[in-house]
């Protein structure tokens, strides 16, 4: 094993490089003015939308390395149970610090394969539009990587590697062939269960630098989602059932992958807590609702753009999810996009008090 120089920890040491083979088609289209309306609109709209994550962002923040996201205790899943009572405040501020570096690690690693997956669908959608617009996608998730990388590296000081079952989904979705699972296993699962574990920081955190970062990158996220909805709800119709079942089942088996996976198991081996508590977090309370709240983007997409066949719709009630299939997907983007105005609102305000300050001083 290789220690990545992106952590302090030796324990946490992890390879440095994965290759996924990946066979593709590259396509050409030579219609240049025959693109869609929509699609062209949201590439109009990603290219005047860029943003400098050095500038952006006030890097100059401090943060608290026993509760460096600044959510609250009773966010924890091991909040009052023996285990949390047992803990000395130190021991509390290192899971605090743990459980954030492994979460917004998966977001670094997610975006990374979002960045990937980007431009492949550059290479190889039939479409001149959809190439336009994940144009602008791919340096959205390079400014992705790069801003969670700086976070995790300077704020938080520790670093998890790629959790495997994020991995097997990334693997699943690079090496695939056909565009179009390219699209549905990033475009609308990862970043779409994405956006709801980064709503949830933006909401709950208390820390402002992250909370700005994932309001910023929520905004460039929002975007991805409806180009990945565009795209797939003109072709999916094309398809035949048996096609659409394949697609269906794709999504069913990755739903249940991330809703029983993801659930930060080597936090807990890293920091030598006892093995029950794995059993423990994963029957919480706390977690089930998390865990629910994760669909509430991707139920609605998966309705929106043709895929929801009885066997999606009968997995769905068993997650007990199914009532997200009514849920306004374009209000919660709009709300994305409005929440990240907020805070450049906000920056600008304090910083206009800092520039007063200093001219008086």
């Amino acid at each position: 094993m290789t220690t990545s120089p992106s952590t302090t920890d030796p324990d946490l040491a992890f390879e440095p490089k994965w290759g996924i083979e990946s066979p593709s088609t590259t396509m050409f289209d030579f219609d240049y003015t025959g693109g869609r309306d929509q699609l062209l609109r949201l590439y109009d709209k990603g290219t005047r939308r860029q943003w400098i994550g050095s500038d952006r962002l006030d890097w100059s923040q401090e943060v608290d390395l026993t509760n460096p996201v600044g959510m609250p205790d009773e966010m924890n899943p091991l909040f009052g149970t023996d285990w949390w009572d047992e803990m000395s405040d130190e021991r509390k501020g290192e899971l605090r610090r743990h459980v954030e570096a492994w979460r917004f690690s998966q977001f670094m690693h997610g975006e990374q394969g979002a960045l990937i997956c980007t431009a492949k669908i550059v290479q190889t959608v039939p479409d001149i539009d959809s190439k336009f617009y994940a144009a602008t996608q791919v340096i959205d998730e390079a400014r992705h990587v790069e801003v969670y990388s700086r976070y995790l590296h300077e704020k938080v000081q520790l670093v998890y590697p790629l959790n495997p079952y994020l991995k097997a989904l990334l693997d699943d979705v690079i090496a695939d062939s056909r565009w179009d699972m390219t699209y549905l296993g990033m475009q609308v699962l990862i970043e779409g269960l994405a956006l709801a574990a980064f709503g949830v920081i933006r909401n709950t955190a208390q820390e402002p630098l992250a909370k700005a970062l994932n309001a910023y990158v929520m905004q460039d996220e929002a975007r991805h989602v409806m180009f990945g909805r565009l795209a797939l709800r003109d072709y999916y119709p094309q398809l035949s059932e048996a096609e659409r079942a394949e697609r269906e089942a794709f999504c069913i088996e990755a739903c249940y992958l991330m809703r029983d996976r993801f659930l930060g198991e080597e936090v807990w081996e890293r920091l030598e807590l006892p093995p029950e508590i794995g059993t423990y977090v994963e029957n919480s309370e706390s977690l089930r609702v998390f865990r629910s709240f994760l669909f509430m983007r991707i139920v609605p997409i998966l309705r929106d753009i043709g895929l929801w066949g009885p066997k999606l719709r009968s997995a769905f009630e068993e997650m007990g999810v199914i009532g997200f299939a009514d849920t306004d997907i374009d209000a919660e983007m709009a709300d994305d996009e409005r929440a990240a105005e907020e805070y450049d609102e906000a920056r600008d305000v304090r910083m206009a008090h800092v520039k007063a300050v200093a001219e008086q001083a």
